[in-house]
């Protein structure tokens, strides 16, 4: 069994072929040339951080099926500075278009120390962001930028740090380490 950590950069898509019509955009195989290997999840284009990818179909499902309700844990930048009630609502579950989400943990925390994204997120002098960790057991199509945004702050940048056990750790961007 394979099972590798990858740290997904900012507009590299969550595959190893382009299908879109856009003309060619990054993918898995710019990063990655191991045969066999296949993403337990996905990060959206414009999403950093860890991504996991195996050749262990089960372990794939384990990993990506919400209803093995694996942690994933982000580092969210949001626009504002959330105030209680909205980091209470994220931590009792948001109503989404789609439904309420399960109840996640929520806090604000110091900017992380990571690196600098490329493109940088656009700074506005006259409106102030900070930084909140977000840790959610589903996997809905762009959840935690819609919580967020339903909450009143929208995210500037989302990078995924833990799902499960498994962390981005000293991981650069754009490598893989197996586990």
């Amino acid at each position: 069994m394979t099972l590798i950590r990858f740290n997904k950069p900012f507009g590299v898509l969550s595959q190893f072929t382009d299908r879109g019509t856009a003309g060619a955009r990054a993918t898995l195989s710019d990063y990655i040339a191991l045969p066999g290997v296949y993403p337990a999840g996905r990060l959206d284009r414009d999403s950093e951080g860890l991504l996991l990818l195996t050749d262990d179909g089960a372990l794939q499902a384990r990993i990506a099926n919400p209803r093995f309700k694996l942690p994933k844990t982000y580092l969210v930048q949001v626009e504002g500075s959330p105030d209680a009630a909205a980091l209470a609502q994220l931590r009792a579950g948001v109503m989404l278009n789609d439904g309420p989400t399960r109840p996640a943990t929520a806090e604000q925390i110091d900017p992380p120390g990571l690196w600098p994204r490329d493109p940088p997120v656009r700074f506005r002098k006259t409106v102030a962001d900070c930084w909140l960790q977000l840790t959610i057991t589903e996997g809905r199509n762009r959840q935690v930028r819609r919580m967020t945004a339903a909450v009143g702050y929208p995210t500037l940048r989302l990078v995924r740090w833990r799902i499960g056990d498994w962390t981005l750790d000293d991981l650069p961007p754009g490598e893989w380490r197996p586990i």
